[in-house]
């Protein structure tokens, strides 16, 4: 057994392969479903914002979160395709930003433009090991794989503390965390597209990270935000389907309508309660 294997064994979580059935379905594929900065996670909508301004306004609202405007050193777990490394250096005056992603062809995507103020790592957050504490740390849609299906809540509930004291050991005192997950407002079974969709995930119950961070960080704030998530699913579907034979000759017809069920399944789950978009702030005690 490699080194690689023996880790991932004796963890919780989608494995690096997990991530990438998913996210690695193709850059040009999300290209025709997505905003232009390739931001897949639930957008932020004001009255009159396309899609591309309500995920700028996403972006922005994590940063004011996290504290992070003008820091030294900023820390995106599950960075995606790097919208919000982007935005950290461009518009929000960081001067480093690191991403972590398991998924090669988004940091393919990242580096393709180099920028000496970016850095991407292709490594799980429990491999990363800065050599300087972060100033603020942002992590939106990656929380959802932390866990596998079917563990005990006891043992989920130590794997989300696993990675609130991963945080606090990263970052500086006082720092703050800027946190946005898909999360059960109760106990439910997985519907069995979304558990093909995300192979190896799990989903948190709305007040599982603000138990999980009890003793480390104190709670700034907690907002659900399920109805902005039913708008962006829509979204995404709408793009999807003007661009529906690019997509078939893409990634295959069945592949095109599984990901259009997927998009309407959860559409229904946030707009029927069963599913929240929880975004939460904390700030480091210690």
């Amino acid at each position: 057994m490699s080194e690689k294997t023996a880790q991932s064994a004796d963890r919780t979580g989608a494995s690096p392969e997990a991530i990438m059935s998913h996210y690695d379905m193709g850059n040009d594929f999300f290209q025709l479903v997505l905003d232009p900065e390739m931001v897949y996670s639930c957008a932020q909508f004001e009255p009159g914002d396309d899609l591309a301004a309500a995920q700028r306004r996403k972006l922005d609202d994590h940063i004011r979160a996290a504290g992070a405007a003008n820091a030294a050193r900023v820390l995106d777990i599950g960075c995606g395709w790097g919208a919000m490394l982007r935005r950290l250096v461009d518009h929000a005056g960081v001067a480093h930003a690191v991403g972590l992603t398991l998924s090669p062809s988004q940091a393919q995507w990242i580096r393709r433009t180099p920028n000496p103020k970016i850095e991407v790592l292709e490594q799980d957050w429990r491999d990363h090991k800065p050599e300087r504490r972060y100033d603020a740390i942002v992590s939106i849609g990656a929380f959802e794989h932390f866990v596998q299906k079917g563990l005990d809540p006891a043992v989920k509930l130590d794997a989300y503390r696993t990675f609130f004291a991963y945080c606090d050991r990263v970052l500086a005192i006082g720092g703050k965390l800027s946190l946005q997950t898909i999360a059960y407002s109760e106990r439910t079974k997985v519907q069995p597209l979304l558990d093909k969709t995300f192979p190896e995930s799990d989903l948190p119950l709305e007040w599982e990270p603000i138990a999980a961070a009890e003793g480390l960080f104190s709670l700034i704030a907690a907002r659900n935000d399920a109805d902005h998530y039913y708008q962006t699913l829509v979204m995404w579907e709408k793009n999807l389907l003007a661009n529906y034979d690019k997509a078939v000759a893409l990634v295959g017809k069945t592949n095109t309508d599984e990901f259009r069920r997927y998009l309407r399944m959860s559409a229904a789950g946030f707009r029927g309660g069963m599913v929240s978009l929880m975004r939460y702030s904390f700030r480091k005690k210690y």
